[in-house]
């Protein structure tokens, strides 16, 4: 079981990859069922023999000089040697290896081959819709000494952190998440946001208030009546709608979305171009555990579309805030990312979301500089912040900081660490520092005349990337000179 295949195209690689995967996951299947039917557990012979195991995707590039100069962010070799990555759920991933392996193919001569790894599929990563397999009639302690357990302490981010370089000499990596670290987030994926992980789409509008969700879900429904290309609708708590589905909104508003701390909603077209809003909720360990996540699906960008505090007397209930830069107060992420790590905006995101503005608000030159102000935008993980702003008062004016929220640092700073594009804009629902609080009659008013807009200003910025072919979006700035060749 130990041999490895040469495959004569990207294609061919990952048949192999999946058939390679398909053969352990029923073999896994099978002896978790005659396990739990009261037969004998595997030998360790069996798993001595890899009957377990994910496969691995090896690429072998030895050129007679250096590497070509290739001015793309990925799908690039910096040096030359062996490169290889585990991998999980290849059909999943499919279109995004075939793209990565094409252009690594197009430009160098290499060699693909597929194999097993040494590394097991954990046996709870199997389980779902496993309803012939009854995981009570076994103690769990029995599984984890009889089969490949989900062992956290060998899975880390070391590598999309900078933490492990490559040695000359040494198999490098293909991607940034091995298969045990992209199994574990999508679990938690399906856990966190009620829908299932296959649905999430390449663009990812992440909010804080459900107001945008109610939003989001009656223009998605109204998309899947018109001539586009979208397809169907997943919402959180399982529920998925078409075109043709009657009181498609009432499914959707009664399913069970309230049991998921991040609901999730995907409005889904073919190959993922579709787009996924998930409410995260307030604060900064939401926006890192939710992108943490996403990450693994290799999504083309994510944008935050939340609400803000306005710090600038100038500033109106309504107008809007394009982070160029932003104040992390957040701290999550500090172990990750070091303070002094400068979190760049991304130029095609930037552009996007002014235009985007300017065309759904109607406004431009000065109307529009009136409305939509550039700056740093202050991330906080203290709600209440305001309470100590005598402590707070010199920072936040030495930093500039036009806004201040408790999540878009969290996002964009996890954005550049994952190397996912990412961008901002926020709208301000009240001015602390000035008396302009969110009272519940002005909050309900604000609301009403402010979310649909912003909403539909996040929705364009989206279809404006789409329309400019989003692969010019990964920017060599979130990628260092140690990197692996897929994106």
């Amino acid at each position: 079981m130990s041999e490895f295949s040469t495959a004569t195209s990207p294609q061919e690689a990952v048949d192999q990859l999946e058939a390679l995967y398909q053969a352990s996951v029923d073999r896994l299947r099978t002896a978790l069922k005659t396990f739990l039917d009261g037969g004998a557990p595997p030998t360790p012979d069996m798993r001595a023999e890899k009957a377990f195991a994910y496969p691995l995707l090896r690429v072998t590039y030895a050129p007679d000089g250096p590497p070509p100069p290739v001015s793309r962010a990925f799908g690039k070799f910096t040096d030359p040697g062996v490169y290889a990555s585990t991998i999980t759920n290849p059909a999943l991933f499919r279109d995004y290896l075939i793209e990565q392996l094409t252009l690594l193919d197009d430009d160098y001569d290499i060699t693909i081959e597929t194999g097993l790894s040494d590394t097991e599929i954990p046996f709870s990563y199997v389980l779902d819709g496993a309803d012939d397999l009854d995981m009570n009639a076994a103690n769990p302690a029995d599984l984890v000494r009889h089969f490949p357990y989900a062992d956290l302490s060998r899975i880390d981010d070391a590598l999309p952190n900078g933490l492990r370089p490559s040695e000359a000499g040494e198999q490098r990596p293909l991607s940034l998440f091995d298969a045990p670290r992209t199994d574990y987030s999508l679990q938690r994926l399906r856990h966190y946001t009620g829908t299932p992980y296959e649905d999430v789409q390449q663009f990812i509008l992440f909010t804080n208030y459900h107001r945008y969700v109610d939003a989001f879900t009656a223009w998605a429904i109204r998309q899947l009546k018109e001539d586009n290309h979208y397809e169907s609708f997943s919402a959180a708590g399982n529920v998925t709608v078409d075109a043709n589905t009657p009181n498609a909104h009432a499914l959707i508003e009664g399913a069970p979305w309230r049991r998921f701390q991040m609901p999730a909603y995907h409005l889904k077209a073919p190959g993922g171009r579709g787009i996924t809003l998930v409410n995260i909720g307030v604060g900064p360990s939401n926006a890192k555990n939710i992108t943490d996540h996403l990450a693994v699906l290799r999504p083309q960008c994510w944008l935050m579309i939340g609400h803000c505090g306005g710090l600038r007397h100038s500033q109106r209930l309504g107008d809007y805030v394009l982070a160029h830069a932003y104040l992390r107060y957040d701290a999550v992420l500090d172990e990750d990312l070091p303070l002094e790590v400068p979190i760049p905006p991304i130029a095609e995101i930037q552009i996007a979301l002014q235009n985007a503005v300017a065309s759904v608000s109607g406004d431009s030159g000065e109307a529009l500089k009136s409305r939509l102000r550039t700056g740093t935008v202050a991330t906080y993980a203290d709600r209440n912040w305001e309470l100590r702003y005598a402590a707070q008062a010199r920072r936040i004016n030495q930093s500039r900081s036009i806004a201040v929220d408790m999540e878009s640092a969290t996002i964009a700073a996890n954005g550049l660490r994952m190397r996912v594009p990412y961008g901002t804009l926020l709208c301000v629902s009240d001015k602390p520092l000035h008396g302009e609080l969110k009272l519940p009659g002005a909050a309900n008013l604000f609301y009403q005349r402010s979310v649909s807009e912003h909403l539909a200003a996040g929705i364009e910025t989206i279809e404006i990337l789409k329309r400019d072919d989003a692969a010019a979006l990964h920017s060599r700035k979130l990628r260092s000179f140690d990197e692996p060749p897929f994106r």
